[in-house]
């Protein structure tokens, strides 16, 4: 995760502030950006309904092509928003545009964050995936498809905002904070606390499900183990995850820890490939 420190956030526009709230001479400008993905992150966004009146409101959205047809491409941002892997040569282009025009870049989803569903076999020979899928003739055969990447290995992102999708409500205190001059803070601890904090059962140890919830990052509310869902993972592995110990529960109850790694990499595989590489399990 990557944040703005405080001493270098600056917000355009700002002029004084009562307390922690920023009051402006200008509505600041905001742009949100869709690459490769299924545009769920922006949806949400548009789903918030009552809260996007005041959102709105605050803010001049310049450049949402899933929400207006007309556009200003070249104005400075204090925030662009920007969901969906990077997975061809024009996402990259406009993906370092938009960082080179914005104050505060947001990876908005999973697939902006981690690389998400179209990076889980990153790794694996293009040209073979395409055989698998389309065979050996035809026209795919011939097709050079570069492996999708998260937002961080092109540009500096400043602040993740994980998901599939993204949390109504995480969004806007994000906004909120930004908008108020605070810098948002995002939960350091695993799904697997906000479940006790709901008093949920633990699907894990009670109903032997094999659940990613203690090595997967909170922000969700628990929702899948809300609903006796076991965690998929969806939401990237939480910052210095005890694999170790989450083996030796699984073990107990007849899992193999490569049933929790394979939920992870659906969303998350380029960073778990970084982790491996540095070695750690």
């Amino acid at each position: 995760m990557y944040l703005y420190p405080w001493p270098g956030l600056y917000l355009l526009g700002r002029n004084q502030s009562s307390g922690n709230r920023v009051r402006w001479h200008v509505r600041p400008k905001i742009g949100i950006y869709g690459l490769s993905g299924c545009w769920g992150e922006q949806i949400v966004i548009l789903n918030c309904e009552d809260q996007l009146l005041d959102l709105f409101g605050a803010v001049d959205i310049v450049d949402f092509l899933g929400g207006s047809s007309v556009n200003d491409t070249e104005s400075r941002l204090l925030i662009a928003l920007v969901e969906g892997s990077v997975g061809h040569p024009r996402e990259e282009a406009l993906l370092r545009k938009v960082r080179e025009r914005s104050d505060i870049l947001i990876a908005c989803g999973s697939c902006a964050c981690f690389g998400g569903v179209a990076a889980m076999d990153a790794r694996s020979p293009r040209a073979e995936i395409i055989r698998q899928v389309y065979g050996n003739n035809g026209p795919a055969a011939s097709w050079d498809i570069p492996p999708h990447k998260p937002l961080s290995d092109f540009v500096k992102v400043d602040l993740a905002i994980p998901g599939c999708p993204i949390e109504k409500e995480e969004f806007l205190r994000v906004m909120s904070s930004l908008l108020n001059g605070d810098v948002p803070v995002m939960p350091a601890y695993p799904v697997c606390l906000e479940c006790k904090m709901k008093e949920n059962e633990c699907l894990l140890l009670t109903r032997g499900l094999p659940c990613a919830g203690p090595v997967t990052a909170a922000g969700c509310g628990a929702r899948c183990p809300s609903y006796n869902i076991a965690c998929i993972g969806c939401r990237g592995p939480v910052e210095e995850a005890n694999m170790a110990s989450l083996e030796r529960i699984l073990e107990q109850k007849k899992f193999e820890l490569d049933e929790i790694r394979r939920k992870l990499r659906l969303f998350a595989a380029p960073v778990l490939d970084k982790l491996q590489d540095r070695g750690v399990q």
